[in-house]
This record gives structure tokens, C-alpha cells and sequence, in this order.
């Protein structure tokens, strides 16, 4: 079962992750985000030991659609965005329902 918390994103975003002890990051620098940020996400997500990659939502369009929808369908690891409306539809509830496979605030 996949345990670790990865980060990536540019060193300002990933450093409060890493002072609160993720080990696993890939930083990518703004100004080469469009050329490195597809190697850094498809790196971490084929890390075995990762179970949930973060990274901040306006990101997301620097990706690839090839890259974008695979980190976004990707169950294990799965992806959880910061800043913004979230992966997908549902913000964070719906990253976490994704996540886990139950509602944990269903209405119901």
C-alpha cells in the first residue's frame, strides 16, 4: 500500500511541505514549468511508494492533456490540487471521495 505524500511544484510551494516532513517533492521553476513540469508529475506518479501527489491547481495548465487527464483519473496515486476549485468536479470533497471511495458528508 502506497504510504509517501509527494509534492511538485516550484521551491516556493513545495518548501512548507517539506519543513512539515514530505520527503518526496519535485521542484520545477516557474519559468520552466511548460517544458518540466509533465516529466516531474508522470516521475512521481510512477513512484510505487506514493500514494497522494499535491500540487497547486494553477499548475494544472501547464500540463500536457495527456498528462492532466491521467494525473486527474489516477486513483492510486491520487492527485489532490490547492488553490482553486480542485481536480475535477467537487472541489476537495470530491478528491476525497476519488480518495477513499465513500462520501464521509453524505447528505443522506
Amino acid at each position: 500500500m502506497s504510504q509517501e505524500i509527494a509534492v511538485v511544484g516550484s521551491q516556493e510551494f513545495t518548501t512548507g511541505f517539506r519543513l512539515a516532513g514530505v520527503r518526496k517533492f519535485e521542484n520545477v521553476p516557474d519559468d520552466e514549468k511548460d517544458a518540466s513540469l509533465d516529466g516531474a508529475v508522470e516521475r512521481v506518479f510512477a513512484d510505487d511508494d506514493v500514494g497522494i501527489v499535491v500540487m497547486a491547481e494553477a499548475d494544472m495548465e501547464h500540463l500536457s492533456r495527456d498528462v492532466r487527464q491521467d494525473a486527474e483519473g489516477s486513483i492510486e496515486p491520487t492527485l489532490v490540487t490547492l488553490g482553486g476549485e480542485g481536480a475535477g468536479s467537487g472541489g476537495l470533497r470530491g478528491q476525497i471521495k476519488r480518495a477513499i471511495g465513500i462520501d464521509l458528508m453524505d447528505d443522506d
